[in-house]
């Protein structure tokens, strides 16, 4: 066991894998990878259904996507432009 590690006590399965779900969620959260954090949060509500902490987070993720999926649209047509008026000159 490493020093970061804390000890599993008397954790059910459920608890266990919630755990685990939501770990990996914050990982995801700590590199920008809010789809991939989203799933994780869906995946531990199969555990431990109705968490309120769980859906907050899924609905965080979802803003996270949108505000990312916005700044693409906007960004790669400047991009593309740019392109185009580097070749054309």
């Amino acid at each position: 066991m490493s020093l970061h590690e804390e000890p599993q006590v008397n954790l059910t399965h459920e608890q266990l894998k919630f755990k685990e779900h939501t770990e990996r969620a914050a990982h995801f959260i700590k590199i920008d990878l809010f789809r991939s954090a989203r799933e994780e949060f869906k995946a531990a509500l199969q555990y431990q259904p109705g968490d309120t902490n769980c859906l907050q987070q899924i609905a965080v993720m979802n803003a996270n996507i949108a505000r990312d999926r916005k700044t693409v649209l906007i960004v790669v047509p400047v991009v593309a432009l740019i392109i185009v008026l580097v070749v054309l000159l």
